[in-house]
C-alpha cells in the first residue's frame, strides 16, 4: 500500500496546480491513499464545503486542516456532515467535527488519519501527545492497519518530539503548518516515516505562500497594511509518498514529492 501526503494548499494557485496533477500523482505513484492538508485553501484562510467537494471529485480521499480550520465560518455547519474532513483532535470537546477519520482501500486495508495541533505559539489546546494515544489505543497499528499523523504545529522541536513518541506505533508522522518543505524525510529506529515539515501546495515566490509587499511590510512598519493575500504566482507542490508494509502497518520506504519549478 502507498499513501500520499501533500502539504498545506494555499490560495488559488495552489488549489489549480493540485486539481490538475492529483489524478496523475495518484495513478504515477501507486497511492492507495490521498490526504490533504486544506486548511489555506479559500483565500490563503481555511476552506470551505465547495472546495473539499472538488479535492474528493479529483481523487483526495482525506483533508486535514489546521488552526485556521474556522476561518470559512460556513465550515461550521458543515463539518459534521463531513466524514473525510479532519479537524485537529486536541480542539475542545465540544469544538463540532471529528479529530480522525477511517478510510478503507479497494483491496481492504484501512487507513486511520489523525490530526493534532502543537501547543508552541499556537492557542490553547489539549496534549497532543496524549490525544493521540487515545487514538491509537482504539486503532493499534497491525497488518493492513496504518495510521497517519498530521502534526500541524510551529515549533520543530516539537514534530520531531512526537515522531519519536509515535515510533514503531505510526506509519507516519507528517509535518504541516509552517510552509516551508524540510529536507529530513526519513524512516525512523521503530519504522515510522516521518518528515518536519510537507511543505505547501502554492506559490513559493511568496512569503509562505502569502503576497511578498502585504508580508513584508508587517515585519517593517508598525502602521496597520491591508490584509494578507496568497501570492498568485506559479505554484509549486510538495510532499511525500509513504510505503506501507501490509504484515505491519510500518512504513518501508518515505520519498519526498515535488511538482512545479
Amino acid at each position: 500500500m502507498r499513501i500520499l501526503h501533500l502539504g498545506d494548499v494555499v490560495g488559488r494557485s495552489g488549489r489549480q496546480l493540485l486539481l490538475e496533477h492529483i489524478a496523475d500523482l495518484r495513478r504515477d505513484h501507486g497511492c492507495d491513499v490521498v490526504v490533504v492538508n486544506g486548511e489555506n485553501a479559500a483565500g490563503g484562510f481555511g476552506i470551505s464545503p465547495k472546495i473539499c467537494q472538488e479535492f474528493y471529485r479529483v481523487g483526495i480521499d482525506v483533508i486535514t486542516t489546521g488552526n485556521h480550520v474556522w476561518d470559512q465560518r460556513e465550515l461550521i455547519a458543515y463539518i459534521d456532515s463531513d466524514a473525510r474532513l479532519v479537524r485537529p483532535a486536541n480542539m475542545a470537546p465540544a469544538t463540532p467535527g471529528r479529530g480522525w477519520t477511517l478510510v478503507e482501500t479497494p483491496t481492504g486495508a484501512r487507513v486511520v488519519v489523525v490530526q493534532v495541533l502543537g501547543r508552541i505559539h499556537m492557542k490553547p489546546c489539549d496534549d497532543p501527545f496524549r490525544v493521540v494515544d487515545d487514538v491509537l489505543r482504539r486503532f493499534p497499528l497491525g497488518p493492513r492497519l496504518a495510521v497517519v499523523v498530521d502534526v500541524h504545529a510551529e515549533i520543530t522541536a516539537e514534530k520531531q518530539a512526537l515522531g519519536h513518541y509515535l515510533d514503531g506505533r505510526a506509519t507516519l508522522v507528517a509535518g504541516t503548518h509552517t510552509h516551508c518543505p524540510t529536507a529530513d524525510a526519513r524512516l525512523l529506529p521503530g519504522g515510522t516515516a516521518y518528515i518536519t515539515d510537507l511543505g505547501m501546495c502554492g506559490a513559493y515566490d511568496s512569503v509562505i505562500g502569502m503576497d511578498k509587499a502585504a508580508s513584508v511590510g508587517r515585519f517593517t512598519s508598525e502602521l496597520p497594511g491591508p490584509r494578507l493575500e496568497p501570492a498568485n504566482g506559479p505554484a509549486e507542490l510538495w510532499g511525500v509518498v509513504v510505503e506501507v508494509d501490509p504484515a505491519t502497518g510500518l512504513a518501508s520506504a518515505i520519498d519526498q514529492l515535488h511538482v512545479g519549478t
